[in-house]
């Protein structure tokens, strides 16, 4: 099992160049072929009293910078992919609705695997929030590069944040080429408790035979809720302690990239994450 087709976001030229080696490296790894992607959005140009009539100029300045944009892009995806000797295509489409166009949501349903970088600022701009519902709705895993991490780096560590959940349970087995590969993957909960979904004595024990069956070098370990410590920082904890290359977790309830992650948790904690994230929903 691998991941034989990859979607590379390349929604601005600094992430694209800052991407590339890490599409290359998982590339490299599954023997894939990459797609990159990249959205070229109609402009919105406010209308001017008293005519309301938005300038043709204007328009067609902006929408220029927007496909200069989009020719520096893929001039740097292409570089960079036939420098490394990498199978690659790459996709450009304009739409009014930038990455939540149906274009962009097909080439991802096609994929085996969506890897995107995390935005390294504390506003989200227009473009960015579109991304964040593209990525959502994609219906494949997605692979998050924090913007901490500038160098790509063997995943030989592995946590898969565990709670029994149908979207835990999709990225656990999404995750799959990935836990095969590693050197050790620990499935790894808080506060358990029984429910429909499983019991507290055996939270994680199920999922860790099965994928043992697949040749995991899989541990089980678990933490009790404690006042003042919430599930997302006791996993930020053990990602820190054990030196975790890849978060493995379920994406839940929110269209917003940044309160999917655990749950709700806050886009600053997100911001000062260090370990490669694989999510699914």
């Amino acid at each position: 099992m691998a991941y034989k087709t990859i979607l590379a976001v390349m929604d601005t030229a600094d992430n694209a160049r800052k991407l590339g080696d890490f599409t290359v490296a998982l590339a490299n790894e599954f023997s894939s072929h990459v797609i990159g992607l990249h959205m070229e959005t109609f402009a919105a140009v406010p209308l001017v009293a008293p005519m309301e009539m938005p300038d043709p100029a204007t328009i067609q300045a902006v929408q220029e910078v927007a496909h200069q944009e989009t020719t520096d892009v893929g001039r740097i995806f292409d570089q960079k992919m036939s420098v490394e000797g990498v199978s690659h295509e790459w996709r450009s489409f304009v739409s009014s609705v930038g990455y939540a166009s149906s274009s962009a949501v097909q080439s991802a349903r096609c994929t085996d695997i969506v890897i995107a970088r995390q935005a390294n600022s504390s506003v989200l701009s227009d473009s960015r929030s579109d991304l964040d519902n593209f990525l959502y709705e994609s219906g494949r895993p997605v692979l998050l590069v924090p913007a901490t991490l500038t160098q790509p780096k063997p995943i030989k560590r592995v946590l898969i944040a565990w709670n029994g959940s149908r979207e835990a349970t999709r990225a656990a087995f999404d995750a799959l080429p990935f836990l095969i590969a590693a050197e050790s993957v620990e499935i790894f909960s808080v506060g358990s408790e029984d429910s429909e979904t499983q019991s507290r004595a055996l939270a994680g024990a199920e999922l860790a035979s099965t994928l043992a069956r697949h040749g995991v070098n899989v541990t089980v370990s678990s933490q009790e809720k404690t006042h003042g410590v919430s599930a997302q920082k006791a996993i930020e904890k053990q990602l820190s302690d054990h030196s975790i290359d890849l978060l493995v977790m379920g994406a839940y309830g929110h269209s917003r990239w940044w309160e999917m992650m655990f749950g709700g948790v806050t886009r600053t904690l997100l911001d000062s994450m260090t370990a490669l994230t694989l999510l699914s929903r």
